[in-house]
């Protein structure tokens, strides 16, 4: 027998030994708490003749029961289950170390139930999320994380606490790697995108705002993406060979992510032509989807950990659920769902500044001699001006 069962036959018998307990325990313990239906259904019970004005719920700690508290309570408890018996309620009363201890045995059940409401709602976010990605849409995913939010929250205020998230330490991490290979579709739509983008580079202002390189399901579309996000970034020009030499600079090529011929295909601007907008929010709804299964292992994995106090349990499963909010606000903008935050008209939409572009272009073209002024030597420029131009680029 497991300690929550021995806890709940405990606060059943504390009720049975003396009634007032109820006063203590029924504005926080309630019959779904238990995990045994015949507990339930007895604790239904006794709540129901409490407030039908049972006599015996009058009674004070240390003042005789009369035994028509436990015949009435398993009478009441037999309409809603069946096979009850009055010497199971006895068992029950055995079962009781102390009858003043009721609010810790109390306290025990719902640290059960906190337990298994946890996992039994990541498990349904992580179900939608797997028939989500099959059928496609988002709609069941998060609806159910949003359950699981509110569930989290109402868990807290009953435990007593805030739900505040809290990262976990490293050993209760579970991996949030991807046991199931990514859809085939998934990877040729991140290829399409990236082929557009590649193709009419001014289509990176529609998407780059909302989506990271970390929407990207394969590793080498995400090295690629950010290479056209930098280039971007600098003002440089985008081509098959800027992205490749990009790539290179990140150590993609050097570490095996990708390789040359694979860069050159996915950046042929002959191969892809289509709308960035559409393709980013296709990519981005399947990275809700990954985030929200993953987070729902992670708290699953969490809940399943007996040692783990509710307190914790709850900041953890909010802190591991941080990833999938974050996903979905920007899924909300691209799909039009949530406006923006605005940013400061100077930055907002706009490109690089004209300095920045400048700059970042002086390192990649030739500088004529004649931009030095005529009074410099002519045996070499001076040390500011070499060091400038020979300077190799940070990113």
């Amino acid at each position: 027998m497991t300690p929550l069962i021995q806890a709940e036959q405990a606060v059943l018998g504390s009720v049975f030994l003396e009634p007032c307990q109820l006063d203590r325990l029924s504005s926080w313990l309630r019959p779904d708490h238990f995990y045994r239906p015949a507990h339930a259904a007895i604790y239904a019970a006794m709540l129901k003749l409490r407030a039908d004005g049972h006599p015996a719920a009058t009674a004070q700690a240390g003042e005789p029961v009369p035994l028509a508290w436990m015949i009435d309570t398993v009478s009441e408890a037999s309409t809603r289950i069946r096979g009850l018996t009055a010497s199971y309620a006895h068992s029950l009363v055995s079962a009781c170390p102390r009858p003043a201890h009721a609010p810790v045995y109390g306290r025990m059940v719902l640290e059960g139930a906190i337990h298994r409401g946890v996992a039994e709602h990541a498990t349904r976010l992580h179900q939608a999320a797997r028939a989500d990605g099959v059928r496609g849409g988002v709609e069941e995913t998060l609806h159910h994380a949003q359950i699981l939010s509110d569930v989290l929250a109402d868990l807290a205020h009953r435990w007593g606490t805030e739900p505040r998230p809290a990262q976990p330490p490293v050993s209760s991490v579970a991996p949030r790697g991807h046991p199931h290979r990514v859809d085939e579709r998934v990877l040729a739509d991140e290829e399409f995108l990236l082929g557009c983008l590649s193709a009419r580079p001014d289509q990176l202002l529609d998407v780059v705002r909302w989506l990271h390189p970390g929407d990207f399901a394969d590793a080498g579309h995400q090295q690629i993406y950010r290479s056209l996000a930098a280039l971007h970034h600098r003002g440089e020009p985008i081509d098959q060979l800027t992205v490749l030499w990009e790539t290179q600079r990140r150590g993609a090529l050097a570490d095996g992510t990708l390789d040359a011929e694979r860069v050159l295909r996915i950046c042929d601007p002959l191969a892809f032509a289509g709308a960035a907008d559409h393709l980013g929010e296709q990519v981005i709804q399947a990275s809700l989807i990954r985030t929200a299964a993953a987070s729902a292992r992670q708290v699953r994995a969490l809940a399943d950990d007996e040692s783990l106090a509710p307190g914790r349990l709850i900041g953890y499963a909010l802190h591991a659920l941080g990833p999938l909010g974050e996903v979905r606000r920007r899924w909300r903008i691209a799909s039009g769902t949530e406006p923006e935050q605005h940013r400061p008209s100077s930055q907002q939409g706009a490109s690089p500044p004209a300095a920045r572009i400048e700059a970042a272009r002086s390192r990649s073209r030739p500088h004529r001699a004649d931009v030095f002024p005529a009074t410099a030597p002519t045996t070499s420029p001076p040390p500011a001006v070499l060091d400038r131009h020979n300077r190799r680029s940070p990113s």
